[in-house]
């Protein structure tokens, strides 16, 4: 028999199941046994309240483990005509509170993306961080943002506060947990922090992904500096780099594009071939080093006429002493080194022979030559010195003035993209910001094909600073259209078909799924009301055909970028390589002119509509049902 279309979405069911297959003995008449699960791994549990152990906890911490697994209350609408290539694209752009949207997307893409990025406020005392709650967060979402305040949805944390990381840590763990379940197995995590919580994160994400799959701290230099700064010039950042699961990295080879070594390899090749002698090639490559662009190589600070060079240890702690080379300067054996030879003499021998052995002067040992090349990857290392005023030109050159405080560095996001991803892979970033993820992958394209998902919530520009002044002036009045206008400008500038598409966070189109507040929507009489309205049409008034598809499709595990045929008038034909049947959805309010015989329906296939398309025809509903999986609103 057909059954009524409900709400999909289960956090809880999904980790139970988990637990079911994993200690069935637990599991007594419907309920999880707790004592009996701590029998079954002894030692391995505890018990807070009588035994001490190492972690983090905070004020709020088991409040954020329940909001991380209630269900999402909302749904995302399509916004046809406010991004670009739409027809052609599977880039997404999401504006709406990141944790509902996080929620809302769970189900399609559980375990399909490759890589996360995010971006999150610093928690410096200046920052608006998310005010969680157990409430329906769609709902208040949209009725914060509607209101005409700076904040919207956001809260102010000053360090005044006396649950000053408490705070931060809550929206952190809660986002972070549910994003998880969105990665593959062979997927990272890179998140951007400051001095100000980058040990409380460590500690959290050790937490969430597992001490074990931690892969490094990155650090991040830029090139400026802070004079007004009373002790420190703090010049740096991080981002902390986890994996989902370390044991399904099959050989894991990153390769990372040294920017600007090749320009140094050229410029020697060219100065060389043109007659240029020694010494002048030497004060070139100099000057060259001096610029922001390539002070990252200054290693690669020594000449000969093979090219540019920079000398690496020969030695190791142990190694041998017996033995030593020729230093060509005095005819006489090279200092050996203190720790002793890394190489066998053999191999120091042919190095020599090689023209790969620097001698320096005879009073040091000598060193290994490793020329720069004019190779364009290389293993990256933990430390980036990346050019931030690039950025600041690129804002300048869309928008004419800065709009955005401290967007992230364009060349950080294309070296962590181009060494995690691979063509069709998937990246996640929740906190988009200006969507300097979104214009990475953009950018990336032409050499490899890469999806993104950003999500930035419908934040109001501040009238307060400089840079929201002038983004008002331009007409800009939240962050999420200047990280369209910027996503547009960059498909443009890289002529390609990348584009976006636009969704927006919104309460479900079907009316009984949509909470009653008495608060908000009147007392019980209008409760009546609104069941009686919810009888009479099923559907919110004004309901879209994609809207209530695209509804469908997320509850039903589709992702948004399904493939979508109009098989007959007001039917609709969904199907992806991730789902094992075919979905079709109509919103029509009548099905008997409609020939489903000509749909070929089978047993696997759903089939969603409305109740009342049926005119109380139960023959035909019946034929339906037979045919298929039948699913009525």
């Amino acid at each position: 028999m057909a059954e009524e279309f409900k709400p999909q979405y289960s956090f809880t069911d999904d980790r139970l199941n988990e637990l079911k297959q994993l200690f069935p003995e637990a599991w007594e008449d419907g309920v999880f046994n707790v004592d009996t699960l701590k029998s079954l791994i002894g030692d391995n549990s505890t018990d807070n309240s009588t035994k001490e152990h190492f972690g983090l906890n905070w004020v709020g911490k088991q409040d954020a483990r329940k909001i991380a697994s209630k269900p999402p209350t909302g749904t995302l609408k399509p916004a046809p005509g406010e991004g670009v290539n739409e027809d052609q694209t599977e880039n997404i752009f999401i504006e709406g509170e990141n944790l509902e949207v996080l929620k809302t997307l769970r189900k399609s893409y559980i375990q399909r993306i490759k890589l996360i990025y995010i971006d999150p406020p610093y928690n410096t005392g200046k920052d608006f961080i998310y005010k969680d709650s157990f409430g329906d967060s769609t709902e208040d979402y949209l009725r914060r943002t509607n209101q005409k305040t700076e904040e919207g949805v956001l809260v102010s944390n000053p360090t005044s506060s006396g649950k000053y990381h408490a705070n931060w840590l809550s929206e952190m763990y809660s986002r972070i947990r549910v994003s998880k379940d969105l990665l593959r197995n062979d997927g990272f995590i890179f998140v951007s922090i400051a001095d100000e919580e980058v040990h409380h994160l460590k500690t959290l994400l050790n937490e969430i992904f597992g001490e074990e799959n931690f892969i490094a701290q990155f650090i991040h230099k830029n090139n400026s500096s802070k004079n007004q700064a009373k002790l420190v010039s703090v010049s740096c950042e991080y981002f902390l780099c986890y994996a989902k699961d370390k044991l399904s990295l099959k050989d894991l080879q990153w390769r990372i594009e040294k920017k600007g070594a090749k320009d140094i390899h050229d410029t020697f090749e060219r100065l060389k071939h043109a007659g240029v002698p020694i010494s002048v090639i030497h004060e070139e490559i100099k000057e060259l080093f001096k610029r922001p662009k390539y002070a990252h190589l200054s290693r690669w600070n020594k000449i000969d006429d093979n090219g540019v060079f920079m000398d690496a240890d020969l030695s190791r702690e142990g190694g041998a002493k017996n033995y030593s080379i020729i230093h060509p300067a005095t005819g006489q054996d090279c200092l050996i080194p203190n720790r002793g030879w890394g190489k066998s003499k053999e191999e120091l021998e042919d190095l020599v022979k090689k023209e790969l052995i620097y001698f320096g002067s005879p009073d040091t040992p000598p060193r290994l030559k490793n020329y720069i090349t004019g190779e364009d990857f290389s293993v990256p290392d933990s430390f980036w010195y990346i050019d931030n005023s690039v950025d600041t030109r690129m804002q300048k050159e869309v928008f004419g003035d800065i709009v955005f405080e401290n967007p992230k560095p364009l060349e950080m996001l294309k070296n962590i993209i181009d060494m995690t991803m691979l063509s069709n892979d998937i990246v996640l970033d929740f906190y988009g910001g200006s969507g300097t993820t979104g214009h990475a992958v953009i950018d990336i394209c032409s050499k490899k094909r890469l999806q993104f998902i950003l999500v930035q919530i419908g934040e109001h520009v501040s009238p307060k600073t400089k840079s929201g002044k002038y983004a008002l002036s331009k007409g800009y009045a939240t962050v999420a259209e200047i990280t369209k206008e910027r996503l547009k400008d960059a498909v443009v500038k890289n002529n390609n078909s990348c584009g976006f598409k636009v969704y927006k966070l919104n309460g479900s189109v079907i009316q009984k799924w949509r909470d009653f507040k008495p608060q908000d929507d009147g007392l019980l009489p209008d409760l009546f009301s609104k069941l009686e309205v919810a009888f009479k049409n099923p559907l919110v008034e004004g309901t879209t055909p994609q809207e209530f598809i695209t509804e469908v499709m997320l509850q039903e595990g589709f992702p948004l970028t399904a493939n979508q045929i109009e098989v007959q008038n007001g039917i609709f034909k969904i199907s992806h390589d991730w789902v094992p049947y075919t979905l079709y959805v109509s919103m029509l309010q009548s099905l008997r002119e409609i020939d489903l015989g000509a749909l070929g329906l089978s047993e696997t296939d759903h089939f969603v509509c409305l109740d009342m398309a049926f005119e109380n025809n139960d023959a035909l509903k019946q034929t339906v049902d037979n045919q298929c999986k039948l699913f009525t609103v």
